[in-house]
């Protein structure tokens, strides 16, 4: 046990290095290239850290397991919302940008509306299957492509760092978030490999390892590198990766999951894509609560209070 606990301590440390590294190195590129940190962490920061649930659901797609490669993003999206988002606002409240109300926190809640009317077609209308096709898929992707030309064309220059942070040479600064990116899959595969072996020696079942270790333990990556984010003051750059992360998780994931296999909806239920949906509703909610255009500490802490309940209701299903 004592091996284990050293492992997952020094998945740790290289999450947490990765995620500075990261975060520094995609701060130098924005200011150098004139693209706003909260574009570099949709798109850098967003779909880097959602390169390890990219490779579990195309996989799963590729084995014919639509459950796992579904579940696996919906899950994600929840706890980047609800457990990520939340303790980042608790450290440091976030700003919402005009552009945030106008297009990227639209673009989440109709990319989480999308795959609940794909996915649970008949649940929903009585008509068809629960199925996200091929067709649905490929609208998916394109979405996503539009999406990311309306970001980088629209959004370039609206910098909202409130630390001046050092400037590195464009060469220093690439090398800097290919090594945080590699630092932060390969430390979060040890965590998590680590905690769930510490987990298995500690006797409970394997559904519980699943619902706690390994939906928390998939999420450290971003949550790693939020949390270095909010300390430096660079709040757009958070709020850029869960979003970026959480519409990227659906349009480019699902979607070419889906391309590769239509993916049926068994095992995920009208209250998971619900929870799903209710996180991405929040997050335009909290421009209009309390301080306005901000996710204040109020809001980060209902959001980790939400999280908490939807893990206590999945670890209800497993134990009843």
């Amino acid at each position: 046990m004592f091996t284990q606990i050293l492992i997952l301590i020094a998945g740790l440390l290289l999450i947490l290095l990765g995620a500075n590294y990261l975060v520094e190195g995609s701060s130098s590129i924005a200011r150098r290239s004139g693209i706003s940190e909260f574009v570099i962490g949709l798109t850098i920061i967003g779909i880097g850290t959602s390169t390890p649930e990219m490779v579990v659901s195309f996989l799963s797609s590729f084995q014919g397991k639509s459950d796992m490669a579904i579940g696996n993003i919906v899950g994600s999206n929840i706890f980047n919302t609800m457990l990520i988002l939340g303790v980042t606002a608790l450290i440091s409240p976030l700003k919402i940008t005009k552009t945030n109300l106008r297009r990227d926190i639209p673009m989440n809640i109709i990319a989480t509306m999308l795959l609940i009317l794909f996915g649970l077609n008949m649940t929903i209308f009585g008509i068809g299957t629960n199925t996200v096709s091929r067709m649905d898929g490929a609208i998916l992707l394109l979405l996503f492509i539009g999406y990311l030309y309306m970001s980088f064309k629209k959004d370039a220059g609206n910098d909202e760092s409130t630390e001046p942070a050092r400037s590195y040479s464009t060469v220093l600064a690439i090398v800097m978030i290919a090594g945080g990116l590699a630092s932060l899959v390969f430390g979060g595969r040890i965590f998590v490999n680590s905690a769930t072996e510490l987990a298995r020696m500690s006797g409970v079942s394997d559904a519980f390892i699943a619902i706690t270790v390994m939906s928390v333990g998939t999420s450290v990556p971003e949550l790693a590198t939020c949390v270095i984010a909010a300390i430096k003051g660079k709040g757009q750059l958070a709020l850029g990766n869960i979003l970026g992360s959480n519409i990227s998780n659906i349009l480019l994931i699902i979607g070419g999951s889906a391309l590769i296999n239509p993916l049926t909806v068994k095992g995920i239920t009208p209250v998971d894509m619900g929870v799903m949906l209710l996180s991405a509703i929040f997050i335009l909610a909290s421009a209009y609560l309390f301080k306005k255009r901000r996710l204040d500490r109020v809001e980060g802490a209902i959001l980790v209070a939400m999280d908490v309940a939807y893990i206590a209701y999945l670890v209800s299903t497993v134990l009843i």
